[in-house]
């Protein structure tokens, strides 16, 4: 399935793709009709919690043929005013289902879901270009006379087919690809840029016309220009404002409820809109869910019991916004813009059961389905939770054993124990936790043999910094350093047992289940194999860490060979003669150069112009899949073993990078703020010398103090708070350096003098400490 198509899915089974209708030439027949509509009981279906009827537009509007204002008042357009409407019919009801029942790959649907192009209504002639419409607003706000540009408004946005006559570049063109919506991008641009400036009578136009369109009763199927309306009335920036939510949940309602080819042409033309554009669609959408979850007014809008569908409606259209983002590369906004920080504020565990009670059920909605919408650390939250659950769970039921068998329990039985030496380190972890498999997901609590003291967090820090610089070693083999990219990957070099790159992924799962960081670096697309498939197959025989590679994935992994390969695809001249290549590689293993065939035969066919994109992707295939098979799945069975969790499921591939080994952005400022000392206070010269230094080092020089200090260059998910930075006073000479404990996160500072003196004295010390990295 492709990336695209599974960003656009819910969380769980349910997706959001759409189907790739093919381009046909001439005329386009008509459309299936579309499913019969269901009835308003039915539509409840759509609610979060309790069922209620969907409210219509006579319980929020009143009526419209009120008296104009004069054409000449101008009001902020953040007190508009709705057009009022009475006794008018509701709203057709909508389909049941908002969501998809099974994640679908929008290449991959059945040929009766493609259907064909839909037909083309004509339409007279565009009346009107950007110069015409730029030309009468100068006029209008000149003379303050708007009639024209009034009579524009009013006309443009009466129906859908005046949508269509205004703004398509051409009216009696038919155009019959996904790429192109056929719209006059400018136009559209420029109208509603100018609409929040014009007077107050012709917003309420727009809005009095926007309502009589979305009141319309379908009786046929949706035509092309039905979409383009949709997608015009989408980007309108009126409605920012929350007097229009009324209307803009009714269009978001209509939108959510389009079939999946239909969906699939919004995706495409919303992939063409500029960044700016896209990004204001995204904010819209994101401020409509948090205001209908905590409104400032509640007044304003209807009672919640009586509009469940407006949050299941906006959040589908959020994933067709974010199936958008993700077929454009690079995305036009970063996925963390559909971040909707709201929703950290809201019962996480509640959407969380519910989600896994339900699933992909019409009766209930969880934000789950839509995990795309939730924050790196609301998820964090919700896997710590499930982990503590997990953890109480098995802890009681080994209580529970105990006390059946008549034994006596003690505090031990409650944690995963693991006693090892410091002088056999890798092996004794292996045993213990080969031993103690039943265990992994206790709290865990690590002894050194011999060495007295309690682990409060600190001695489980110093096992994983230790562990994981012996095991990424060079000489240990199990792990290549490639220096132009700065990553680690995995040797391709067989061998009989792989339980050591087990080991590695229950480190990484012990990591992510206790809420410690570390310093691992591994590519991008170890992490996406992580989550290929985010849950364990219950058939053993399935292939696991196997996901699609591209020549872009290889880059961040071995960037010469990469370039290699571009530099082979856009070759000018003869492959065949002179490359001289053939479906074959060639690998060092111990001194032993090794064949391999990327193809049955593949070493007597020549690689050639025609040939060469299939021998780039299957030897790139080869490299990230194929060569490291036995290492990667024994490493992907160890994570799993320890994070089974259908929270897994939530997670991008970013995500769990970002979950075992921190985020990268610093903020020293929120740094300094959640700093403790000891021995000194935070106004002490010697204090206010330091994060005077330290505030102005440049980024590399700010990374280093934190590895210095912390054991890894990067932060928690919680922040720099989730640190527990602490600055303790040594006293002790000022020649000497700092000293740093990073299983504690505590600098050891002496008190210098002067501001010279403390930046010269903690640079040394950073910069030649040789810490716990990889290399």
């Amino acid at each position: 399935m492709s990336e695209a198509a599974r960003d656009l899915s819910p969380g769980a089974p349910p997706a959001v793709a759409a189907a790739a209708p093919e381009e046909r030439k001439g005329k386009e027949p008509e459309r299936e009709k579309l499913p019969p509509i269901v009835t308003a009981g039915a539509a409840a279906g759509l609610d979060r919690g309790s069922k209620g009827q969907i409210s219509t537009f006579s319980s929020f509007v009143s009526t419209v043929t009120q008296k104009k204002e004069a054409a000449e008042n101008r009001s902020s357009p953040t007190h508009l005013a709705l057009p009022n409407i009475r006794n008018v019919r509701d709203l057709p009801p909508i389909c049941l289902d908002v969501r998809q029942k099974q994640r679908m790959s929008v290449e991959a649907l059945p040929s009766e879901v493609k259907v064909p192009p839909l037909p083309e209504p004509s339409l007279p002639s565009q009346p009107k270009t950007v110069k015409d419409f730029e030309e009468d607003l100068e006029k209008a706000e000149a003379t303050g006379n708007w009639k024209t540009v009034h009579a524009f408004y009013i006309t443009a946005f009466d129906s859908f087919t005046e949508l269509n006559t205004a703004f398509k570049k051409d009216a009696t063109a038919s155009f019959n690809t996904i790429e192109d919506s056929g719209l006059n991008a400018n136009l559209v641009n420029a109208v509603f840029d100018a609409l929040l400036n014009t007077p107050q009578d012709i917003q309420k136009s727009v809005l009095k016309g926007i309502i009589n369109s979305l009141l319309q009763e379908w009786k046929g199927p949706r035509t092309k220009d039905d979409l383009r309306a949709y997608f015009i009335l989408l980007q309108n920036p009126q409605f920012n404002i929350t007097s229009t939510y009324v209307i803009y949940a009714h269009l978001l309602r209509q939108i959510a409820t389009l079939v999946e080819a239909d969906h699939h042409f919004l995706v495409h033309w919303l992939k063409k809109l500029s960044q700016k554009k896209f990004k204001q669609l995204v904010e819209r959408l994101l401020q409509f869910v948090s205001l209908r979850l905590f409104p400032a007014k509640p007044e304003e809008f209807p009672p919640l019991t009586k509009c469940t569908w407006w949050i299941p409606s906006a959040a589908k259209v959020l994933a067709l916004l974010n199936t958008a983002n993700n077929l454009v590369h690079p995305p036009l906004v970063p996925y963390t813009d559909f971040y909707n920080s709201t929703l950290d504020h809201i019962d996480l565990m509640e959407e969380y059961h519910t989600w896994q009670s339900f699933g992909n059920s019409h009766s209930r909605f969880s934000f789950c389905q839509y995990p795309f919408v939730i924050s790196i650390a609301a998820k964090k939250i919700i896997i710590q939770r499930d982990s503590e659950q997990q953890m109480i769970s098995i802890a009681r039921q080994s209580l529970v054993d105990k006390v059946s068998r008549r034994q006596r329990p003690d505090m031990n039985m409650l944690f995963l124990n693991m006693k090892v030496r410091r002088t056999h380190l890798v092996s004794d972890s292996l045993d213990e936790l080969t031993r103690k498999r039943a265990d992994l997901k206790k709290k865990l609590k690590v002894t050194f043999v011999g060495e007295a003291g309690l682990d409060m967090g600190g001695l489980t820090k110093e096992w994983f910094l230790l562990l994981i610089r012996q095991i990424f070693h060079p000489d240990y083999g199990m792990f290549t350093y490639h220096k132009d990219s700065h990553c680690h990957w995995f040797s391709s070099f067989k061998c009989d047992n792989y339980s050591e790159f087990r080991l590695v992924g229950i480190l990484m799962g012990l990591a992510v289940y206790n809420s410690i960081t570390l310093d691992i670096r591994f590519p991008p697309c170890c992490y996406k194999k992580l989550l290929s498939p985010p849950v364990v197959p219950s058939d053993q025989s399935t292939p696991v860490g196997i996901c699609s590679v591209t020549i872009d994935d290889l880059c961040q992994v071995m960037p010469e060979l990469a370039h290699g390969l571009k530099e082979l695809l856009s070759y000018e001249g003869n492959v065949e003669e002179d490359f001289y290549s053939t479906f074959q590689v060639f690998q060092e293993e111990f001194g032993v150069i090794k064949s391999y065939n990327l193809k049955p035969g593949g070493d007597k066919i020549p690689v050639t112009n025609q040939n060469r994109r299939e021998y780039v992707q299957l030897y790139t295939d080869f490299l990230l899949n194929k060569s490291i098979y036995k290492q990667f799945a024994a490493f992907y069975c160890g994570f799993h073993s320890v994070c089974a969790s259908n929270a897994l499921m939530l997670l991008r591939p970013e995500e769990v990078e970002i979950l075992v080994c921190g985020s990268p952005e610093l903020d020293m400022h929120a740094l300094q703020r959640s700093t403790q000392y000891d021995g000194y206070a935070k106004t002490d010269l010697t204090i206010r010398y330091f994060w005077d230094v330290v505030l102005g080092f440049p980024l590399e020089l700010q990374k280093k103090l934190l590895h210095f200090t912390t054991g890894s260059d990067r932060v928690p998910v919680g922040g720099m708070a989730d640190l527990n930075f602490k600055i303790s006073k040594n006293e002790t000479s000022t020649n000497w350096l700092p000293v740093a404990h990073t299983c504690f996160n505590q600098l050891c500072l002496p008190p210098y003098k002067s501001k010279k003196d403390l930046k010269q004295k903690l640079i040394i010390g950073i910069s030649n400490s040789e810490g716990f990295g990889l290399e």
